[in-house]
């Protein structure tokens, strides 16, 4: 992919932001409503309509392929790979679970977006809380109403489009919980639209949900072990999409 934009990749990225906030600002704001009326966890079906139209508006095909061994009657820890602004949306229509995101507690400060996400109940993240009591607390509640969480443990998007290392401090709560966790590759979406470019280029999204990895029993030794063990799957998935592509 070349890194000049042409006068059509201009022209359509404009026309794809414009159509995609149009999109954002009715939508987050029927489900700001809705948060005041009742839970957000009992209008599933706003949630994957935000996220079916955000894809969609990027003029990108999409599919989801979910390991057999994903139970819709249990949940999850999400890890996925992190590489743009859409990665929540790209994957959220992947399983019909219930999903809390986790969020630095300095995002809830953006306009519009912090709003909602403090209305849905997205899970503060304070980098000055070591020891994670609240974090931990967030989490054990999400679980106890059958919410699953969805994490991005790099911290930061890819300038790549690789996984970079994992932090691992969802693994630990993870670990405390018994809560397994489910490796989540997205591949195509860091071409549609890369970090630090407006430039939105269609594509095909693919969303791997692999076999869910049990945590039970699993001490706090061996968190290192487990989240390279998951840092590897979704890699593995990321490196067979760049050498079918040719890219890298």
């Amino acid at each position: 992919m070349t890194d000049k934009t042409s006068v059509f990749d201009a022209s359509r990225s404009v026309l794809l932001w414009t159509l995609g906030v149009c999109w954002l600002v009715p939508v987050m704001s029927l489900l700001m409503v809705a948060t005041l009326v009742v839970p957000t966890d009992r209008t599933p079906w706003l949630d994957r309509l935000y996220c079916w139209g955000q894809v969609r508006l990027t003029g990108s095909s999409w599919r989801a392929v979910v390991h057999p061994d994903v139970r819709l009657d249990r949940p999850y820890l999400f890890v996925q790979n992190h590489v743009n602004l859409l990665d929540h949306v790209a994957m959220y229509n992947a399983t019909p679970h219930f999903k809390q995101g986790v969020e630095l507690a300095s995002h809830f400060a953006i306009p519009f977006y912090g709003w909602m996400m403090r209305r849905r109940g997205t899970i503060p993240v304070d980098p000055t809380d070591r020891r994670q009591t609240q974090l931990l607390a967030r989490f054990r509640s999400e679980v106890e109403l059958g919410h699953s969480i969805l994490a991005f443990p790099e911290g930061t998007r890819s300038r790549s489009g690789r996984v970079g290392k994992f932090r691992r401090g969802v693994f630990y709560l993870a670990v405390e919980l018994g809560l397994p966790i489910v490796p989540v590759t997205v591949v195509g979406m860091y071409e549609v639209l890369r970090t630090g470019s407006w430039v939105m280029r269609p594509g095909r999204v693919q969303v791997f949900c692999d076999a869910p990895i049990e945590t039970a029993g699993v001490g706090r030794e061996e968190v290192a072990d487990l989240a390279e063990r998951v840092r590897g799957v979704i890699a593995s998935r990321v490196d067979q999409h760049y050498a079918e592509v040719g890219n890298g």
